[in-house]
């Protein structure tokens, strides 16, 4: 199943898509308003088949906009996905020169990481339907 992560926020909103092999074709950081029209396009080109929102700042008013795209919708733990979402852009984008010498805890990446806080939802909602599929 392909799935669309939602980190939503008032700012900003982090998005990823989540395939049925565990890639991630896409990452991307929105703004909240208009979502819906930047949010339609990606669901036709990579067939999204359900939407894992963020359960953080706005995520009930991000649910609501999400309605209108007519695909199942859920709500998600977010706790601590921005310290994996640290983890996560530093694998992505492994420190160079000086900086690959400071442990990466103690490093801030240069950029909004809320893109990966979005695909680490979609992997915990992707994560809850494959464990309700077994029982």
């Amino acid at each position: 199943m392909t799935l669309l992560g939602v980190d939503p926020g008032s700012r900003k909103v982090g998005v990823a898509v989540l395939t049925e092999s565990g890639e991630v074709p896409f990452r991307a950081i929105l703004q909240p308003d208009g979502l819906l029209d930047e949010i339609r396009p990606l669901v036709e080109r990579f067939r999204i088949e359900a939407v894992a929102v963020g359960a953080g700042t706005r995520g009930a008013e991000i649910m609501e906009q999400l309605a209108g795209l007519g695909l199942p919708c859920e709500r998600v733990d977010e706790t601590g996905t921005t310290l994996d979402a640290r983890k996560l852009y530093f694998e992505a984008y492994p420190p160079r020169g000086w900086r690959r010498l400071v442990p990466r805890g103690m490093l801030t990446p240069p950029r909004p990481i809320d893109d990966f806080a979005a695909e680490l939802i979609a992997r915990r909602l992707n994560r809850k339907l494959r464990e309700d599929s077994e029982r």
